[in-house]
């Protein structure tokens, strides 16, 4: 359960300040029989008893350290693991880098990382496993399932939470932040993105689109508000497809979409997940005449599905709140602390290398905030859900992502998306940054 994707910076829980180390006192008969075989011996056993003592009197080296603990409700080995795995390296080797520089005023942060394998009951008992680790301020649950399950034990504790982005915590706002645009925002984006493409092509009236996707609660939100959105601009969806994490074939969805003569397909998943999508459909023939496009953020990535199926992700579009493929690999910061701490050549590099680092940033930003007003000795949970929501208008994510939006109304990580397209095995940025439309307030949760 304790699997992380690097070394941290702390492996063993320290021992409070000052804690006393006990050791028994030599017995009478040691004491004499000692003294009897010559006074340095004597000299040298009462030496060495006194360096105990005044050893176990220091305070502990860990114990001296000011921290806090994150953690992170993480997929090392399951269906996400192709972008959760980079992630987690990204943000566990920033927060190396904050401490190597002495942390927020001297505070460091202790990165935590265990392996749900995107599984909900997982996630929930790894949450009640480390939730009472050394002032835990933040958890980030890796998955929509496990952040739903999660979010009544870290409101409980008054613990900051993260989640990819379900909308329904923006629509009823607690404690609970998405880490960028809400699934149906982005999803709103993508539908004017289509309808742009498609009146650039010449075409009038309306496409038909379809859409493919987890059978599960991820897959779902996007069309909570998303269909309304596209009712809203006169748009039709086709009955949508749902389809099992793990499926290795998806040409039965395929097909029954294919049967309606989309123009456009929305495909969603973790990659390598898009990427089958679409080497199945290229095995069909259906990328000539479909195009299809990512609404989700985790699609095909040149270090994992683009790399694999070069031909068969060729032309599909992402949709991303977040920079991806070169944008993101020459990121000043994400180049220079990849190049500190993995020492590989950039093209190694996932996009969510960086993408784990916006957290990083938002965390750093915060404790800034939290320590001024209320100290170390007081920083808790409920100082940094305090100090997320000023976060809005900052520019301390450096061009990571688009902006960030964290307020007092606000538990959206940005408003901004991105657009890039596959062309030669690369993503190739279509669009600059633009504000997606707010389609969570359209539905009713």
């Amino acid at each position: 359960m304790g699997h992380k994707p690097g070394a941290g910076n702390f492996s063993k829980k320290p021992r409070s300040t000052g804690e006393v180390l006990q050791f028994m006192r030599p017995s009478p008969r040691i004491k004499e029989a000692t003294m009897r075989k010559g006074g340095r011996k004597w000299i040298w056993a009462a030496a060495t008893i006194s360096l105990w003592v005044l050893t176990a009197m220091l305070p502990l080296g860990q114990a001296q350290e000011k921290y806090v603990t994150y953690l992170s409700l993480a997929d090392y080995t399951g269906p996400i693991a192709g972008l959760n795995v980079p992630a987690d390296m990204g943000v566990e080797d920033f927060f190396k880098d904050l401490n190597d520089r002495g942390g927020v005023e001297g505070v460091k942060v202790k990165f935590t990382g265990v392996d749900t394998r995107y599984d909900v009951a997982r996630g929930v008992s790894a949450y009640k496993r480390y939730r009472t680790e050394h002032k835990l301020v933040l958890a980030n649950a890796i998955s929509t399932g496990i952040g739903k399950a999660v979010a009544p034990l870290t409101g409980r504790d008054k613990v900051v939470q993260l989640v990819p982005g379900d909308g329904e915590f923006q629509a009823k706002p607690g404690r609970v932040f998405t880490w960028g645009t809400c699934y149906q925002d982005a999803y709103a984006a993508t539908m004017d993105w289509i309808m742009e493409d498609w009146k650039a092509k010449g075409k009038s009236g309306s496409p038909k689109v379809g859409y493919l996707q987890w059978d599960n609660p991820y897959g779902r939100e996007p069309l909570r508000g998303g269909k309304e959105y596209m009712e809203k601009l006169g748009m039709s969806l086709l009955p949508p497809e749902f389809f099992p994490p793990g499926t290795l074939d998806h040409s039965v969805w395929l097909n029954r979409l294919a049967s309606q003569n989309p123009d456009y397909i929305v495909i969603g998943g973790v990659d390598p997940t898009p990427t089958n999508v679409l080497r199945d459909a290229h095995k069909m023939g259906l990328t000539k005449r479909i195009q299809f496009v990512d609404a989700t953020f985790w699609g095909p990535d040149e270090t994992v599905g683009i790399k694999a199926h070069p031909e068969a992700t060729e032309g599909a579009v992402i949709c991303v709140y977040y920079l991806r493929g070169k944008e993101a690999r020459e990121h000043p910061l994400a180049k220079r602390i990849w190049q500190k701490y993995r020492a590989r050549p950039l093209e190694e590099m996932g996009s969510t290398y960086s993408t784990g680092m916006i957290w990083g940033l938002d965390l750093e930003a915060a404790l800034k905030i939290a320590l001024r007003q209320v100290g170390y000795d007081k920083l808790d949970g409920e100082a940094v859900f305090q100090a997320y929501m000023k976060l809005a208008g900052s520019d301390h994510r450096q061009g990571l992502a688009g902006n960030c939006t964290y307020g007092p109304d606000s538990r959206r990580g940005s408003d901004m998306v991105k657009f890039y397209r596959v062309q030669g095995a690369k993503l190739v940025p279509i669009t600059g940054w633009r504000k997606a439309p707010d389609a969570v307030s359209l539905h009713k949760f």
